[in-house]
């Protein structure tokens, strides 16, 4: 008998005698996806798809596998996207599925050694906080021992806080965001790679992004290649000069191409596509109207901002710019946007002992994967997404 085993590694053909086992019957009882030991001599195959082969001396059911399964791993049936998520360690043993996560697990490396490569130092800082990060309302409450707390939804004012001492930090982890939306692109949890530098402006930090995008994806082409072939894909090219242009000249296109925004309007879905069309690839677009931005980017004058996000077509993967570093400034931009500095007291009191200029960005791992791969949903790419309607499993 012939049996195809898998594991995390890849597949194997295996060769039961009757002659060497005894019995074939606890072979021919094992029903697919179940857990099996086996024990035996690697030998040549003549197989054409296995190379070598397993002639097996002993052979052991570990965990038999209870049918009907919620879903094929094999992917020979389809399921829907909903079906795989709810039994998602099933879904994983689908080569295909398994791939995208050893890509993730690739990049969150080759970013790491990256950052410490250029000076800067991996922190890890709390999610659960006392105040608003950005303000706005898409913060999840909670009670802590009696008192309001909320889940971070970035490392923002942290990082700024770090850059006095350690100058360059950067941090990967899980952050949150309470809005309903509910699309392709868009998480209520996601990770995020956040750096924060002293004495680097907002074009030392986009060079610094770029840098990361471009090393990384020719990296991770190497190393993924094996698993970029399963999926049948490879990460889109990026090359260094990634163009830039200014919100206005943004504007200026779109009402070219028929689309009236009026000034400090954000940039949408059918705007962003139109602008994926100028562009294509990864692009910059910077100097964003205050208004659009948190609190803490710097202004520039005229109402605009030092401020950039970078795109990919028609999908944003990091915002970030210049911080405010003087506490006056500070205080009156958190009265602009609505928000009581009291509230901002243990943050400010900073801001007073030195804190240098300093700048940084927030890029979303799960969207650059989701871009990565080819995957048109960003579910794909996390083990457990958590969306409006996802809690489980």
């Amino acid at each position: 008998m012939f049996q195809v085993l898998r594991d995390s590694r890849g597949t194997t053909q295996v060769v039961y005698d009757k002659g060497r086992l005894g019995s074939l019957d606890p072979v021919k009882g094992t029903t697919l996806q179940s857990y099996v030991w086996v024990r035996g001599r690697v030998a040549r195959s003549k197989s054409r798809n296995f190379p070598y082969e397993i002639r097996a001396d002993d052979y052991r059911i570990v965990a038999k596998a209870r049918h009907p399964l919620p879903l094929d791993p094999s992917g020979s049936i389809p399921a829907s996207l909903d079906v795989r998520l709810d039994n998602r360690p099933l879904d994983l043993r689908n080569p295909l599925v398994a791939a995208i996560f050893r890509i993730r697990a690739k990049f969150l490396e080759i970013a790491r050694r990256i950052l410490s490569e250029e000076g800067f130092m991996e922190v890890q800082t709390p999610k659960i906080i006392s105040s608003a990060t950005e303000g706005g309302a898409d913060l999840f409450e909670m009670n802590y021992f009696g008192r309001k707390a909320f889940l971070a939804q970035s490392p923002q004012l942290y990082k700024e806080q770090l850059t006095m001492s350690m100058e360059r930090v950067f941090e990967i982890a899980s952050y949150y965001r309470a809005e309903r939306f509910n699309t392709a692109r868009h998480l209520n949890e996601f990770t995020s790679v956040d750096v924060e530098a002293a004495m680097y402006d907002k074009f030392d930090v986009m060079d610094l992004l770029e840098d990361l995008v471009v090393r990384s994806t020719e990296e991770l082409s190497e190393r993924g290649g094996d698993d970029f072939s399963i999926l049948d894909s490879e990460p889109p090219k990026a090359k260094r000069g990634f163009p830039v242009m200014r919100y206005g000249e943004a504007l200026e296109v779109l009402n070219g191409r028929g689309l009236k925004l009026p000034f400090g309007e954000d940039l949408g879905g059918e705007a962003l596509r139109i602008l994926s069309e100028e562009y294509g690839g990864y692009y910059f677009v910077i100097d964003w109207p205050m208004d659009s931005k948190p609190f803490y980017i710097q202004p520039s004058g005229d109402g605009l901002s030092e401020s950039f996000d970078l795109m990919y077509g028609a999908l944003e993967l990091a915002s970030g710019g210049q911080r405010i570093h003087e506490r006056k400034l500070l205080e009156e931009m958190l009265r602009a946007k609505g928000l009581d500095p009291s509230g901002f007291s243990d943050h400010l009191k900073f801001y007073e002992w030195g804190m240098p200029p300093h700048s940084g960005w927030g890029f979303g791992a799960d969207r650059y994967l989701m871009m990565a791969v080819g995957a048109t949903n960003i579910r794909e790419t996390v083990l457990y997404p958590r969306d409006p309607v996802r809690l489980k499993p």
